[in-house]
């Protein structure tokens, strides 16, 4: 049985597309096998606190989905925040099962990030299917662009997963640009989604509008920034390579604001469900969840494509020194 504190790597001991930038040791060995990416869960390495920051808050988001659906199963114009509070329960478990499968070999370490990137996309989709239920300003209620809103939130999800499995591709030969069109991927459906909650904030700003879940959607934008720029930035371990690699770098800041975001997003949704009750047109469940299984049928099509696709990585020399 392969133990949890197994050998570590330094960065030139690893190929480059495992390397992040400022971070000097606490590498897996590349290749490792399931059980041993599994096992690294219980072993201080550099991906350890990726792994549990979002794992713990999945489980919470699924016990949270498992309490509401007891509570509301039946209740109508609940199923838009349903479909929601089950994607917040599904990106982070596939984020922290990404970041444990990190180090397999072949194509494994790929496929487990497209999941990864498939089911942030469908949590962009599900935060849409609640905005468009909950959060719309009154007056854009019946506009064209309230129709059109979720049509174009589910085009946009299937073209965030196609565009950052696409990214997978070119990770090992060009990789400011995979980056780029990851970060791309994710950062046009957010700016998409939050149309509504922008256009409300900016109502409250030119003091129009006071409502209770404002400052909520504030907190949850300013969490959605600080995630764009400690995934942009490699800020702090850039300014100090070595000193981050296992407490405190950038990839661990991004996901505690990315929960905390997601924490904030919840309530703000939850208040405006209590606030504005009877007030919005709710969709039925066919809509909704015929919306968010047209795009996890589209996501899960990108997926194959892309498992079949995706060349395995050429061996590699470990040095020694």
């Amino acid at each position: 049985m392969p133990s949890p504190t197994a050998r570590l790597l330094r960065a030139h001991q690893v190929p480059e597309s495992y390397r992040e930038p400022g971070i000097l040791s606490g590498y897996r060995p590349p290749r490792s096998s399931a059980c041993e990416c599994l096992l690294s869960l219980f072993g201080m390495n550099n991906e350890t606190l990726n792994i549990w920051t979002h794992l713990v808050p999945a489980g919470y988001f699924l016990w949270l989905l498992l309490a509401r659906l007891r509570a509301w199963g039946s209740e109508a114009g609940a199923g838009p925040f349903l479909a929601y509070l089950g994607t917040c329960a599904l990106y982070p478990l596939a984020s922290s099962a990404a970041h444990a499968l990190g180090a397999l070999g072949g194509r494994g370490r790929h496929r487990a990030y497209c999941c990864d990137y498939a089911a942030l996309s469908l949590y962009g989709l599900g935060s849409a299917l609640a905005y468009s239920a909950y959060v719309f300003p009154l007056e854009w209620v019946g506009s064209t662009f309230h129709d059109f809103y979720v049509p174009v939130a589910v085009l946009n999800s299937v073209l965030s997963t196609g565009l950052s499995c696409y990214s997978r591709f070119l990770e090992a030969e060009r990789p400011c640009l995979s980056k780029a069109f990851r970060t791309l991927a994710f950062v046009y459906p957010y700016i998409f989604d939050s149309i509504p909650v922008f256009y409300r904030l900016s109502r409250s700003a030119a003091g129009s509008s006071s409502e209770g879940s404002l400052p909520l959607h504030s907190r949850h934008s300013l969490c959605a920034l600080l995630t764009f720029l400690s995934f942009t930035s490699h800020l702090p371990e850039r300014l100090a390579p070595g000193s981050f690699d296992f407490i405190g770098h950038s990839h661990q800041v991004f996901h505690i604001c990315g929960i905390l975001g997601t924490l904030f997003q919840l309530e703000a949704i939850s208040t405006d469900m209590a606030e504005r009750r009877g007030r919005l047109p709710l969709p039925s469940s066919l809509e909704t969840f015929g919306s968010l299984g047209m795009g996890a049928a589209a996501s899960l099509a990108i997926l194959g494509v892309c498992f079949r696709s995706l060349r395995p990585e050429p061996p590699s020399r470990e040095k020694s020194h």
